[in-house]
């Protein structure tokens, strides 16, 4: 399989989450969770970012991106279910995709507390969007699970993309990463 039908599957494979992006389609909670992640660019854009840019890393810090995202955006989520109202969180959110599309774009490599530090932070913020955006007919924990399992799974893809590429590919994913940094760019200033 070539990157461009590689690209294609992972396009198919969430194109049909958009139509989950309005409440309403699963009381419980779990698919409007999943599909969360998936139907806004800011949150789209983020969650790969880390699976990209754990994915240039070294040693622990493969893991343990991805997985202090996740923790920390369920302490987020918690927060932002009883109703924690952050000041400029859109503009946190925006600002956590500029920052994640330029670690990548740099492929920097951080000492590991100050990249655990930033991919925390980032999560935490997100995390509250979602818990916020908890849809009146939504279990919580379905909800949480759902989100969870999408931002887990966007990792997935973004690791994998890296990966999986030759090596010659580098620069494609620094541009990624760099587009990433323009869209978060472009949410700041609207």
């Amino acid at each position: 399989m070539n990157l461009r039908q590689h690209l294609a599957t992972v396009a198919l494979c969430l194109a049909p989450a958009a139509a989950f992006a309005h409440s309403g389609h699963d009381h419980s909670g779990l698919l409007a969770g999943l599909a969360h992640p998936l139907g806004g660019l800011d949150h789209l854009l983020a969650m790969l970012a880390v699976g990209l840019w754990a994915a240039q890393q070294k040693g622990t810090a493969r893991w343990a991106l991805p997985l202090t995202f996740v923790i920390s955006m369920l302490f987020g989520g918690l927060a932002g279910f009883d109703g924690l109202q952050v000041p400029g969180l859109e503009s946190g959110i925006a600002a956590s995709v500029l920052a994640l599309g330029l670690l990548v774009a740099v492929a920097a490599r951080l000492p590991m507390a100050v990249a655990l530090s930033l991919t925390s932070m980032f999560a935490l913020s997100h995390g509250v969007a979602h818990g916020l955006e908890l849809p009146q007919m939504a279990e919580p924990i379905s909800y949480a699970l759902g989100f969870l399992a999408a931002t887990a799974a966007l990792h997935g893809i973004g690791y994998a993309v890296v990966r999986f590429l030759p090596l010659t590919a580098a620069p494609l994913v620094r541009l990624a990463g760099l587009g990433s940094a323009g869209a978060g760019l472009w949410l700041l200033a609207h």
